[in-house]
């Protein structure tokens, strides 16, 4: 398994830190929990992400990454960890648990980065981990320790700042004047920073206490001046800080190291366009960043029109203020240092314009959740997925808000139109908390409030918990039959047809659930319910022991699923056609049919999808007479449930359909054999394991 695909990228080069590096790599051979504390701005998220890197080879598990800057419910910590240790968090133990058990026998370090606002909640969660798995080693980042037992703090101090030259032709070097020349470079182009430059920008650095956000926006500034000089930016540097120090005594109270990056962040404020200053206060309500879409709705309004928020946004980049990378959709996605995005928030509360810049991201995150609910069903699903999961933290921060002001109501909109990033993206424990507030909250009947009672029906289900989703789906039930809608009615059904379902109870499916009609309802504010509920009759079929007529209503759908270009519902299909397939004696289509599932549900980080389908691959093997590759699917199949938390969802059915296949392997090769094959598969990562699957052999 590869130790590094989990930590982060590096958009621009490292420079220095080579005594840090070292001091780190040795404080986590003598000490569990390392935290690396220091100013903002002083570089602590890329230390901490290369010393990982650097550690990582040496331990058999690797090191992980899990970014807490966009974090603001500290409730929600554990949802966290386990979305960014890929951890599906189907389970009813606290996620802060799962995670915990999953540790257990792990040799890996973990980095938990940009604690400072969630330092209790930290220290808690640490403490857990570190008693749970002896061999997980931990490296944090914050403004302050955590104060746990056996933490050593290791300061980060700015980078070193050379001394004094006396000569204007001595070449002054040093970390901090490398990074001032590379970021000059990047800032104007054919830039060089020669020898008789060095001085002013040694002169720079020095100005800036070594500060490497601070000199990074200072040489951003160079394409704003004169001939680029580096003299002409020390001259006004130098003015700004004695500016700032004759205007009052408050300078003198601060920290001198807050008080330089305060200084440089609002010198780079200063030279701000007041249309880019403007555009910066807006956009700090973001989290997790933005993309253009985003800026432009949020941003715009007064003095900046939607037509200039792209220009105005290029300068902000330009300027080091924001930052730029690929979304993964052929277009760019935005972002915000913390101590940058902080200066902006304080700026939109003095311009008294922080409830209405809220109030449009609420909205704007609003109308793209309903977006994404509305054209689910179709070709751009994984490109929805990708959207989706990206702006996660922009979805939180607008459902707190709605929750924070009493709406009720958009939080229902919000929370129920995200029905498939709660079920069907692994954030099933997210889901439900929020869900659960907003119904709390907001009782009246409403179709809104509808929507977030399938929602969270499903997410119970999901989660194995048929009592919960009984009692959410009963609601949904009577809200039906007073409002007499169809659509809604079909969301009741698919909800009974699918606990039967998971009960084993397949006849009553056929009593108690009426057949799905044969075409979609018009103006259907439940797009995904009919093609859901018509696959559930097909597996209902199979359960009764009509293979023949489960295999043909499944085909129907998975064509319908074709000619829509959709995915993530003809995973499901695909999963139930494998197992007709398999009564049928079809072993090699049912086989094809399994990884088709494989392939699909992976797409969307869909691990219950994922492993149901990987469980009737092992059995259409098994039957190929392939029983050691068998042993190894079965052990794949246990490490992604132990994800889930909830093996087969307690389904008496699955487990009967596991058991006979292991039996059958055991037999055919042996029980040393399948062990050893089963120990292989389970020790796969689910992403090594997934490749394996769709790997025919």
């Amino acid at each position: 398994m590869s130790t590094t695909r989990y930590l982060p990228v590096e958009t621009t080069s490292f420079v220095g830190r080579a005594r840090e590096l070292d001091g780190i790599e040795k404080a986590l051979t003598g000490s569990r929990l390392v935290t690396l504390t220091g100013v903002g701005g002083v570089g602590k998220s890329r230390l901490a992400a290369r010393a990982a890197a650097r550690v990582a080879p040496a331990l058999a598990d690797g090191a992980r990454f899990v970014a807490l800057a966009p974090l603001r419910d500290a409730s929600l910590l554990g949802h966290v960890l386990l979305e960014d240790l890929r951890l599906a968090d189907q389970f009813n133990r606290s996620p802060e648990e799962l995670v915990a058990e999953w540790l257990a026998d792990k040799e890996l370090l973990l980095v938990l980065d940009s604690c400072e606002h969630l330092v209790e909640a930290c220290s808690r969660l640490v403490r857990m981990l570190l008693d749970a798995a002896p061999g997980l080693r931990i490296l944090t980042t914050s403004r302050q320790g955590l104060a746990v037992p056996g933490e050593l703090v290791f300061p980060v101090d700015p980078l070193p700042v050379p001394e004094v030259v006396a000569a204007r032709d001595a070449p002054a070097c040093g970390d901090a004047v490398a990074l001032f020349a590379q970021r000059a470079a990047e800032a104007v182009t054919g830039f060089s920073l020669a020898d008789t430059d060095r001085m002013a920008a040694a002169a720079v650095c020095r100005r800036l206490d070594g500060i490497p956000l601070a000199i990074e926006l200072a040489a951003a500034q160079l394409a704003e001046l004169p001939d680029h000089s580096v003299y002409e930016l020390n001259d006004r540097l130098q003015h700004r800080f004695e500016t700032l120090v004759a205007q009052s005594g408050k300078a003198g109270r601060t920290l001198p190291r807050h008080r330089t990056l305060r200084t440089t962040i609002g010198w780079s404020h200063e030279l701000c366009t007041p249309l880019e200053r403007l555009l910066w206060a807006r956009l700090s309500v973001c989290t997790g960043g933005f993309d253009l879409a985003g800026a432009q709705a949020i941003g715009c309004g007064g003095p900046l029109a939607i037509e200039r928020v792209a220009e105005v946004l290029a300068g902000l980049v330009t300027k080091s203020l924001v930052g730029k990378h690929p979304d993964g959709l052929g277009g760019e996605r935005y972002s915000m240092l913390d101590t940058v995005r902080e200066f902006g928030a304080h700026w939109l509360y003095e311009l008294s314009e922080e409830t209405e810049v809220q109030v449009r991201h609420r909205d704007f995150y609003r109308d793209l959740a309903c977006r994404a609910d509305a054209e689910w069903v179709g070709p751009d699903q994984v490109s929805w997925y990708t959207r989706l999961i990206a702006d996660r933290a922009n979805f939180r921060t607008a459902l707190r808000f709605c929750l924070a002001r009493g709406e009720g109501r958009t939080a229902l909109e919000i929370g129920g139109s995200l029905w498939m990033m709660w079920a069907g993206f692994g954030h099933t424990r997210e889901g439900a908390h929020y869900l659960e507030l907003a119904l709390d909250l907001c009782r009246e009947p409403s179709p809104e409030r509808a929507k977030a009672l399938w929602a969270r029906a499903y997410v119970a289900l999901a989660l194995g918990d048929i009592a919960v989703s009984q009692r959410f789906s009963d609601e949904l039930r009577t809200y039906s039959a007073t409002h007499g809608d169809e659509a809604t009615r079909l969301a009741a059904a698919h909800i009974q047809a699918a606990t039967l379902a998971l009960r084993g109870e397949h006849k009553q499916v056929a009593l108690d659930v009426s057949p799905t009609p044969s075409r979609l309802p018009p103006r259907d504010v439940f797009p995904a319910t009919w093609y859901l509920l018509r696959i559930t009759h097909s597996y209902a079929r199979l359960g009764q022991g009509d293979a023949a007529g489960c295999a043909a209503l499944v085909s129907e759908m998975t064509e319908e699923c074709e000619r829509l270009g959709e995915l993530w519902i003809r995973g499901f299909a695909d999963y139930v056609r494998a197992l007709a397939t398999l009564s049928l004696g079809h072993i090699s289509e049912a086989g094809a049919h399994a990884r088709t599932a494989i392939e699909h549900k992976s797409l969307f980080h869909d691990s219950f999808g994922v492993v149901m389908a990987v469980e009737a691959l092992a059995t259409a093997t098994t039957a190929t007479g392939r029983s050691e590759r068998a042993a190894r699917l079965l052990g794949i199949g246990q490490r992604i449930w132990q994800t889930l938390g909830r093996p087969h969802l307690d389904s008496a059915e699955m487990v009967a359909a596991h058991t006979a296949t292991e039996r059958q392997i055991r037999t055919a090769i042996g029980d040393a054999t399948y062990d050893t094959e089963y120990a292989a598969g389970r020790a796969m990562s689910p992403d090594d394991g997934i490749a394996y699957c769709l790997t025919p052999g």
